[in-house]
């Protein structure tokens, strides 16, 4: 899965996940450019840095028009805060579906013409809430729901010239874990629930992106990758008595 010579970018790719794909993409020989709001805390030696907010619209369409060649897009940015439905406005959920869902529509129409030239690929960072009840994260829930399906309609309108992937993410070990889970107790709590017995590194989210953006994926558009290590542990399987010893 070598990409030397390919131009890649992520969206939101300073830290987290997004750091994780930037990396692996640098060490399959891309050329990376990282573009967030704010650069970040620790640069990376082989990627470049730009400032840019997804959600500005003219900004965006700025970014690509400045940018001399894409091969790869991957929409990274996103995220949201835990935050009832019931305890916000909702200018604030509109505010999570215009970071998750219309950022990256925006983002991929201002790359279309970059990546038809190529006959790049657009990987979409989605997310196991996007496929389940999601409490307290509802409207990012339903922001990943649609991102997939945007990505499902972009591959068929887009092809030949331009493949379109998701990449639906489970539970991810960062810097910011503790926020979601707590302490090393807590995560280890919860990497027990995963059947792969662990939380992912973002660098199998990062080695996944560069697979789905390869030749080796050169017939797989508009696929949905599981990145969840097997998913979750039905719990009415720890909660029936049935096979339970006494």
């Amino acid at each position: 899965m070598e990409l030397s010579g390919r131009v890649v970018v992520v969206t939101g790719g300073t830290r987290g996940v997004g750091a994780g794909i930037a990396r692996s993409f640098a060490e399959a020989g891309a050329e990376v450019v990282v573009c967030a709001r704010r650069p970040p805390e620790v640069p990376f030696p082989k990627a470049r840095f730009m400032e840019l907010d997804v959600r500005d619209a003219d900004a965006v369409a700025h970014f690509f028009a400045e940018l001399p060649r894409l091969d790869v897009l991957v929409n990274n940015a996103g995220g949201a805060p835990y935050r009832l439905l019931a305890d916000a406005g909702p200018e604030r959920h509109v505010r999570v579906l215009e970071l998750n869902l219309l950022a990256p529509l925006t983002v991929s129409l201002a790359a279309y013409e970059h990546l038809k030239r190529t006959r790049g690929s657009i990987v979409m960072i989605g997310s196991v809430s996007g496929g389940r009840p999601s409490p307290g994260a509802a409207a990012y829930g339903a922001a990943k729901a649609g991102l997939e399906n945007l990505a499902r309609s972009m591959a068929v309108e887009w092809a030949p010239d331009v493949r379109v992937n998701t990449l639906v993410v489970g539970m991810v070990r960062t810097e910011q874990s503790q926020l979601h889970y707590g302490d090393e107790e807590g995560i280890a709590a919860v990497s027990r629930t995963v059947p792969l017995g662990r939380l992912a590194e973002a660098s199998d989210v990062g080695a996944a992106a560069v697979f789905l953006a390869s030749d080796a994926a050169a017939y797989i558009s508009g696929a949905s990758l599981l990145v969840h290590g097997g998913g979750e542990r039905p719990a009415f399987l720890d909660a029936a008595t049935v096979n339970k010893e006494t």
